[in-house]
């Protein structure tokens, strides 16, 4: 479908609106900001429906994959952020020194301002409304850039916006590079980005020169280890499989790669043809395989790397009439072929045989630090390792699918995979200042008067008493 862009001359006034709203001090009743949480949560309750079929029309997105991802993760994050408010807007006092207990020393949490959330077409709600979510309850005012690679989606976030949300803080700016950029151009108090590292050095880089704090939420190549001896293979394999072929694959924290031991490698292929069986008796293709589409944009690059692999393809690979890949499954596959390169976000799962876990974690290694990092292991020594000798966002025990209704865990990248976090209290964090506050009594100027010229020996020692105090020998 076509999808009507933000006119371009739109765009400053809408951002001139939002920020009149915040210097207004409209967003920050945390009455307001429970009533827009409770409201983005009924948004998304009474039009589930359209919200499934307009993902499903843009590229294929199962029925399923959208609410376990996506829709029961957003409502459930909502009202816990509705129900959170009182308990994360409280003002912290920390503990200070006895000599300062007096001070009335506290952390107020005060909204950054007005935000940009710029999201991805491949996970449109859940990346969408996650971070909003933290914005809101945070009390920022927020303009969301949806992708244009899901006109569907995109479109209905214009249309269901202003039916639930206060448009004077929440507004949807639709476009492509264009009016991305006019965006960028714009002075913002935070901004949020998810998608490719290319185009999130595009997107710090405009920050930067607004001196503008970020968000970004990138991906990567994020490794599964089989630690064979140590685990089950048909259940490591089922989940892998599963992991692999949900949306596709076309997920920042999908498995991207298996490393196996050699010896396991044979018995691993076997379970994951058996689940594969399992998922699709009739063949993925078949019109009764519950398969997500491949979005148009991927489809020939997704199909040239299968073409490409020096590795054995086991199983699937092949198109349908209906923007449909069958999960490939290739096996013997070297860290120098063309599916190591770089992130293949689609549904291919390339098996590379090492000759234990020291070389799987070297190969981890040898790439920029991932997104996620998949181990199934029964072993505390294996899992103990990896969380000692690797580098991620995140580490998965047993799973192949980063749980994002988990509101107690920060998820974000690290390095290339990104930098900043959210989920639940962490979204909160993400768009809340922390503000620092002390109130230095009028009773203290006994103690501080040693500060004033002329300096004495007298105020000398009393001020470097701190820099000889004893240091524990242990």
């Amino acid at each position: 479908m076509s999808l009507k862009y933000t006119e371009i001359d739109e765009i400053p006034k809408i951002h001139a609106r939002l920020r009149a709203t915040f210097e207004s001090g409209k967003t920050q009743p945390l009455e307001y900001r429970r009533r827009q949480l409770l409201q983005l949560a009924h948004l998304i309750q009474d039009n589930a429906e359209a919200m499934q079929d307009a993902i499903y029309k843009d590229y294929g997105k199962q029925r399923l994959e959208v609410v376990i991802g996506e829709l029961s993760p957003a409502v459930s994050a909502a009202i816990h952020a509705a129900n959170k408010l009182e308990e994360w807007t409280k003002p912290e006092k920390p503990t200070v020194e006895e000599w300062r207990s007096s001070w009335d020393t506290t952390i107020y949490k005060q909204p950054k301002g007005v935000s940009i959330i710029i999201s991805p077409w491949n996970y449109p709600y859940i990346i969408s409304l996650g971070p909003l979510i933290g914005a809101i309850a945070a009390g920022c005012p927020v303009v969301l850039k949806p992708s244009e690679h899901t006109p569907a989606v995109s479109a209905l976030y214009a249309e269901l916006f202003p039916k639930y949300l206060d448009t004077d803080a929440y507004a949807v700016v639709n476009g492509a590079v264009s009016e991305t950029a006019l965006l960028l151009d714009l002075k913002w108090d935070h901004i949020f980005f998810t998608g490719s590292t290319h185009v999130g050095r595009i997107v710090a880089a405009a920050a930067a020169k607004q001196l503008t704090p970020v968000t970004l939420e990138l991906g990567g190549k994020s490794p599964v280890f089989i630690d064979a001896e140590n685990t089950d293979i048909e259940l490591a394999a089922k989940r892998a499989l599963w992991g692999r072929q949900v949306n596709a694959g076309q997920l920042c924290v999908s498995p991207d790669y298996i490393l196996v031991p050699k010896a396991h490698q044979d018995a691993f292929v076997a379970a994951v043809k058996k689940a594969y069986a399992q998922f699709y008796p009739e063949g993925a293709l078949h019109s009764s395989a519950t398969l997500t589409g491949v979005h148009p944009t991927a489809r020939d690059r997704l199909k040239g790397l299968i073409a490409s692999t020096q590795g054995e393809l086991v199983v699937g690979g092949r198109e349908g009439p209906d923007g449909r890949i069958e999960p490939a499954v290739v096996k013997n596959v070297r860290v120098d072929d063309a599916l190591m390169k770089s992130e293949i976000f689609g549904p291919i799962m390339p098996i590379v045989p090492v000759e234990d876990v020291n070389e799987a974690i070297r190969i981890i290694k040898s790439y920029s630090k991932p997104l996620v990092i998949h181990v199934f292991t029964e072993s505390e020594a294996t899992k103990d390792k990896f969380l000692r000798e690797t580098q991620s966002g995140t580490v998965v025990l047993n799973d192949s699918f980063m749980q994002l209704g988990v509101y107690e865990m920060p998820f974000g990248g690290i390095g290339d995979s990104g930098y900043g976090s959210y989920l639940g209290k962490f979204s909160f964090d993400t768009f809340t200042h922390q503000r620092s506050y002390i109130n230095v009594p009028l009773a203290a100027e006994p103690f501080l008067g040693y500060r004033y010229p002329p300096y004495t020996e007298e105020g000398y020692k009393f001020f470097a008493a701190g820099t000889f105090q004893p240091i524990p020998e242990n």
